[in-house]
C-alpha cells in the first residue's frame, strides 16, 4: 500500500506529530511525502490529509492563487481516481474550516465531501453525519524529546505555550495571574508566555497585558525543540486556558515531559484526566481566576507528580498509534472498493 501524506516530511519545517507518524508507519505502508507533482501524477492508494487549509496558502497572494488552482486539480484527480484512491482526513482542530475566504471554505467543503474515512483524536470531536470514523489518540512526545536532558521545575513558574489565537484565553490568563500575588507557600511566582500569535493585533494585545506585571515575560515566535523543551521543564504548571482542546498537542507534549496541566473542565479534559492518572490534569469551570491558579499549584504539590512518577500515556505509544492508522487505511481502501464494485445482477432492483 502506498500512502501519500499531505506534508513534505522535511524535519525542519514539519510538525513533530506528523514526522513521528510517518516514521512509525513504514515500511508497510510505503509513506510518501507531499509534493504537488507527486499528488497530481503518481499512483497512491491513500491520500491522508492533515490541516488541509495549509494546502491553500502560499507566502504571497500569487502563490496562494496558484495553490488554490493546484488544489482544484487535485480534487479533480481524486475524483478521476475514486475507484482506487481513498481519502483519509485527520481532524486536528476546526479552525481551518471556519477561516479563510468563501472560495477557500468551498474548496475545503468539497474535500470533506470526497473524504472516505475520518480520523479524530478524541470521541468528543464532532463528525459529519453518517461518516466513517475512527478515533485514534494523539501520540506522545517521549521519544521525540528523549535526547534532551531533564532539569527540575522552578517552583512557582507557570507556562503557556503554543499558537496564540484570540480564542485561547491567553490575555485572560495574564489578567488572572496578575491578581495572584504569591504561591501557596508564599513563594514568588512567574508566568511565561511562549508562542507565535496568529496576527499582529493578537501579539500586541499579549504584550500590552504582560506589561502590567513584571513577573510576566513573553517570547513571541516559533521556538525550536530545545528551547521549547527547556521552557516546559522549567514550569511547575502548564496552563492551557482554551476550551477546544480536541487532541491538544500542547497538553500531550506537557504530559510527555511530566509536567502537570491546568485546562477548562471539558469532556475531553475529563477523559484525559482519567486516562493519565491523578495529579496530572487539573480542571476548572467558568472564568479562569487567581484562585483557580493557586488551587492548581497546591494540587500539583500535594500530588508530587515530579517525584519519579510519570503520567500514564500507554494509550498514546507510537507503535500502537501507527497500527491503528494502518488499520484505518486498510478500512478506507476496502470502503472505496465496496463503493465502486458493480452491483451483482441478482441484487439489482426489479
Amino acid at each position: 500500500m502506498r500512502v501519500l501524506q499531505s506534508f513534505p516530511g522535511a524535519p525542519s519545517t514539519t510538525n513533530p506529530y506528523l514526522l513521528q507518524l510517518s516514521t512509525h508507519l513504514g515500511p508497510d505502508p510505503d509513506v510518501l511525502g507531499f509534493s504537488w507533482e507527486r499528488a497530481l501524477t503518481e499512483r497512491y492508494d491513500v491520500f491522508h490529509v492533515h490541516w488541509p487549509a495549509a494546502l491553500l496558502h502560499g507566502s504571497t497572494s500569487l502563490r496562494s492563487l496558484v495553490k488554490r488552482l493546484l488544489f482544484r486539480a487535485l480534487l479533480f484527480r481524486l475524483w478521476l481516481g475514486r475507484r482506487r484512491t481513498a481519502l483519509v482526513r485527520t481532524v486536528h482542530d476546526d479552525h481551518g474550516q471556519r477561516a479563510g475566504s468563501r472560495t477557500e471554505r468551498a474548496l475545503l467543503a468539497r474535500l470533506d465531501q470526497r473524504t472516505t474515512l475520518w480520523i479524530r483524536l478524541t470521541p468528543a470531536t464532532p463528525m459529519p453525519p453518517a461518516a466513517h470514523v475512527r478515533t485514534i489518540e494523539h501520540g506522545d512526545y517521549r521519544e521525540w524529546f528523549g535526547s534532551i536532558d531533564g532539569s527540575p521545575a522552578m517552583m512557582g513558574r507557570l507556562l503557556f505555550f503554543g499558537l496564540i489565537r484570540p480564542n485561547k484565553g491567553v490575555a485572560d490568563l495574564i489578567e488572572a495571574f496578575t491578581d495572584l500575588r504569591a504561591g501557596p507557600d508564599g513563594e514568588a511566582l512567574s508566568l511565561r508566555v511562549v508562542g507565535s500569535p496568529t496576527t499582529t493585533a493578537v501579539g500586541a494585545e499579549i504584550l500590552l497585558a504582560a506589561g502590567a506585571d513584571s513577573r510576566v515575560t513573553v517570547s513571541l515566535g516559533h521556538p525550536g525543540d530545545a528551547e521549547l523543551a527547556a521552557e516546559i521543564e522549567q514550569a511547575e504548571l502548564v496552563v492551557l486556558p482554551y476550551p477546544d482542546l480536541h487532541g491538544s498537542e500542547a497538553s500531550v507534549l506537557a504530559l510527555s515531559m511530566a509536567r502537570p496541566i491546568l485546562v477548562p473542565g471539558t469532556p475531553v479534559a475529563r477523559v484525559l484526566q482519567t486516562e493519565v492518572g491523578a495529579g496530572w490534569v487539573f480542571t476548572y469551570a467558568g472564568v479562569l481566576s487567581a484562585a483557580t491558579l493557586g488551587d492548581a499549584l497546591t494540587g500539583c504539590r500535594a500530588g508530587k507528580p515530579g517525584a519519579g512518577r510519570r503520567p500514564d500515556l500507554s494509550a498514546r505509544a507510537w507503535p500502537l498509534i501507527a497500527a491503528q492508522h494502518r488499520a484505518a487505511y486498510a478500512t478506507a481502501v476496502r470502503l472505496v472498493k465496496r463503493e465502486t464494485e458493480p452491483v451483482p445482477a441478482s441484487a439489482e432492483p426489479g
